[in-house]
């Protein structure tokens, strides 16, 4: 861009443009600004580079804005024929702002090289100092395992350091993310939130073994190759507390250490008789001196970085299988129910890469029932590979060795396979297929709430809710379009007084003028779905055109006793409460459901067999993530829907709420920085995803207005000082607080910043601003 961000789009017959489309050519021309296209592009192909934007409703019918030509103001040189000529004299400017609130800018967009708006691919080069460092790239590691590129993962790790949300990294950072989705955030996160466990345990482990004097060069250089809680694990027991140590340990403390070297280094002056002594245990014969020196060198080869990569490349080459069967003991101790749920199981083997993430957590919990056995089975060609290979290659003597020594040698390889490298590998695998297992398991689970939570509302409508019931009968509760209760009672249809309770709900329907059923797929569901479709097939509720849908009611019980409702609904039954949150549920999905732990609306696989801990991360995330992306009216929103806007918390929110009640209605955000609490960073990351309603504040304000004038008149009458008023800016809205587009498009007329064919942006901050309000908007 050069001297101000400025666009100018020329598009024929905007004043004949459907309103339905606009939000589509706003959009355009946002992305258009980011993107900095240097080429024409053609709004009718397709928009490859709008496929990570957030997706718009589809429209069935044709754009009248098909074929139109949409170029950068850099390469335009003659405007289009459709419009009148538009002259401006264009300033150079430093560089394109970064699109956030008063925040300098960022590195400037690579838009001739990357059509994606791709920036340059690292803020200051993809080295990332940690506050524990080892002996690997937390950058290159953490790329590895989640297939993200380098430079993405760098940059990944700056903006968490800075406590960057992911719905506002995803929304106003796209350019330093490469365009990934909120799911791959979240996974890089908790990777992240892994790697750093383990270099945090690791670098205590050291200060420990340092303080206890342990700490040798050879370990301390192993505890830093370990990239993982298992290798951390497998190189730390021999020195825990209470151990009795291993038997390479108490060679070693009868002196064998030295030989073991020397067998390795220079086994030409090697003798071990030397070291025999008959009243010394362990030490006897030749035979314990050899099983001594046998059991240091497994220990050194099982420790040894270069060793271990040997392995896990020759088994990620082979058929490495997953076996369960039935456990012997299961049948006394557990009852055939429950050994039928893992019937597939009981004769069960698959290859480690193609296994199914729900197979693994079934084989997990029919283990931890202790009604199935698990193993892990590694050929014999691994481990006579491998062998050849220790020998021959990397463990092989400078010198010639003896064929007693050599022996020992590879007795010692044979050991180290059998008795820690094959159990280390065993861990390993189980440990990875467990935890790929738990991460699908609660991606799927968010993935699933995530379209719960964003499932299309249904405004406008009095609704009836019904919670279904037998014995105590079908709750009901009637609520008005703004989810206020206006009536509540229990009848019973499934007890022999249909006919008769069938008069109350169509006198209750009639008088609420009520015409949508929403049923509970609780107990006694069909039948009360049947109930209802009779009478409407009957036309019973006439003159009204009922009609009925059936929801989830997974939590509304829980919701019914917790302390919310209770606040909610101080004097409404609990029985009642679930009627209503079952009927707020279709008028508002994202309100309703986010007062419910996301654990308890049941839309996860295995979801108490995962980490519980992980689970709730990601699930307040994706809470988090689907209210961003919806928004909330700062002014009208409830306390628990508030607190999960990005940057806010339980605290934040209510100290808002406190603010609001107090002082009136947010006339525009920059009051927002007067609530306690609420500093720049908290304001940067919440801004973009709070709305106001500019037709309530005007009428706040107006109302405000005369009555601050009544006020001065009764003063004046008093024979009181006039005081000059003084405007206060935090009291004046803005109309760049409102998210309808065709409120902005009347707003640039105002400002006269539109032209008849053309939408000319020539203040920068006016164009920020407007393009973070429209992406809150969406």
């Amino acid at each position: 861009m050069t001297n101000m961000a400025f666009l100018r789009i020329c598009i024929p017959n905007l004043k004949a443009c459907p309103l339905k489309f606009w939000p589509l050519v706003i959009d355009l021309i946002f992305y258009e600004v980011q993107l900095q296209k240097p080429k024409e592009e053609n709004v009718g192909s397709k928009l490859n580079t709008l496929k990570q934007m957030p997706v718009l409703p589809k429209k069935p019918e044709v754009c009248p804005f098909q074929g139109v030509n949409v170029k950068n103001l850099e390469s335009d040189e003659k405007p289009s024929t459709s419009a009148p000529v538009v002259e401006n004299q264009v300033k150079h400017e430093k560089s394109e702002e970064d699109f956030a609130f008063d925040e300098p800018p960022l590195k400037k967009m690579k838009s001739a090289t990357s059509p994606e708006g791709k920036p340059v691919k690292s803020l200051g080069g993809n080295k990332v100092k940690e506050e524990f460092e080892m002996n690997w790239d937390i950058v290159q590691v953490l790329s590895d395992r989640t297939n993200v590129e380098p430079w993405v993962c760098a940059n990944l790790i700056r903006l968490f350091k800075e406590e960057n949300t992911i719905p506002f990294i995803v929304r106003y950072r796209k350019e330093l993310i490469n365009n990934l989705e909120a799911d791959a955030l979240r996974e890089v996160q908790q990777t992240l939130e892994e790697l750093r466990t383990v270099a945090k345990k690791t670098h205590t482990m050291i200060q420990k073994l340092k303080k206890e004097g342990k700490l040798s060069g050879c370990l301390f250089t192993s505890l830093l190759n370990c990239r993982t809680l298992e290798e951390l694990d497998h190189v730390t027991t021999p020195y825990k507390m209470g151990s009795k140590g291993t038997k390479a340990q108490r060679a070693k403390q009868l002196g064998l250490e030295p030989a073991a070297l020397s067998l390795l280094q220079s086994p030409m002056a090697l003798n071990l008789f030397s070291y025999i002594r008959p009243n010394t245990k362990g030490l006897a014969n030749i035979q314990e001196v050899e099983a001594g020196v046998q059991h240091i060198l497994a220990d050194i080869f099982a420790k040894d970085k270069d060793t271990l990569d040997f392995i896990r490349r020759l088994c990620q080459q082979r058929y490495i299988c997953i076996q369960s069967a039935l456990a012997k003991v299961s049948s006394k101790n557990s009852n055939e129910k429950d050994i039928d749920k893992f019937q597939i199981y009981h004769e069960f083997s698959c290859n480690i890469k193609n296994i199914q993430h729900h197979q693994i957590l079934a084989i997990n919990r029919g283990e931890n029932l202790k009604i199935l056995t698990v193993k892990v089975n590694i050929p014999d060609g691994v481990k006579n590979e491998f062998c050849w290979w220790c020998v021959n290659e990397r463990w092989r003597p400078k010198q010639f060795l003896k064929p007693e020594l050599m022996r020992i040698l590879r007795n010692s390889v044979e050991d180290a396979y059998k008795r820690l490298i094959y159990p280390l590998l065993c861990r390993e695998f189980r440990s990875k297929l467990t935890s790929d297992a738990e991460k699908e398991s609660v991606m799927m689970f968010g993935r699933n709430l995530r379209q719960l939570l964003l499932t299309s509302p249904v405004r406008g409508r009095t609704l009836m809710g019904v919670d279904p019931g037998y014995k105590h009968g079908c709750k009901l509760a009637i609520i008005s379009p703004t989810s206020q209760i206006l009536h509540t009672d229990i009848v019973y249809l499934h007890s022999g007084q249909g006919f008769r309770e069938a008069e109350k709900i169509k006198r209750l329907l009639l008088q609420f003028s009520c015409s949508t059923v929403v049923i509970g797929n609780g107990t006694a569901c069909r039948e009360t779905e049947a109930y209802f479709a009779d009478l409407i097939m009957k036309k019973y509720f006439a003159p009204l055109d009922v009609v009925y849908c059936i929801v989830s009611e997974a939590g509304a019980s829980i919701y019914s006793v917790s302390p919310e409702a209770s606040k909610e609904m101080p004097d409404l039954d609990p029985n009642l409460r679930s009627a209503v949150s079952i009927a707020r549920r279709v008028q508002d999905p994202l309100a309703e459901l986010v007062k419910i732990e996301p654990k308890h609306i049941g839309v996860g696989m295995y979801q108490h067999d995962v980490s519980q801990t992980l689970l709730k991360a990601t699930l307040d995330s994706v809470v988090e993530e689907c209210v961003s992306f919806v928004g909330v009216d700062i002014n009208i929103c409830s306390e628990i829907l508030l607190r999960h806007i990005a940057g806010l918390n339980a605290t934040r929110a209510r100290n808002i709420i406190e603010w609001r009640e107090k002082n009136g209605p947010f006339i525009n955000r920059e009051q927002l920085k007067e609530v306690k609490g609420l500093g720049p960073k908290t304001f940067q990351q919440c801004a973009g995803f709070i709305r106001f309603n500019q037709d309530y504040i005007k009428t706040f304000c107006s109302i405000s207005e005369q009555t601050k004038t009544g006020t001065q008149l009764t003063s004046e009458k008093q024979g009181k000082k006039k005081s000059k008023p003084t405007p206060s800016a935090s009291y004046q809205p803005n109309p760049l607080d409102q998210t309808s587009v065709e409120k902005f498009l009347n707003y640039c007329k105002k400002v006269k910043k539109k032209c008849n064919y053309f939408f000319i942006f020539s203040d920068n901050n006016l164009f920020s601003l407007l393009r973070q309000e429209y992406l809150s908007f969406r």
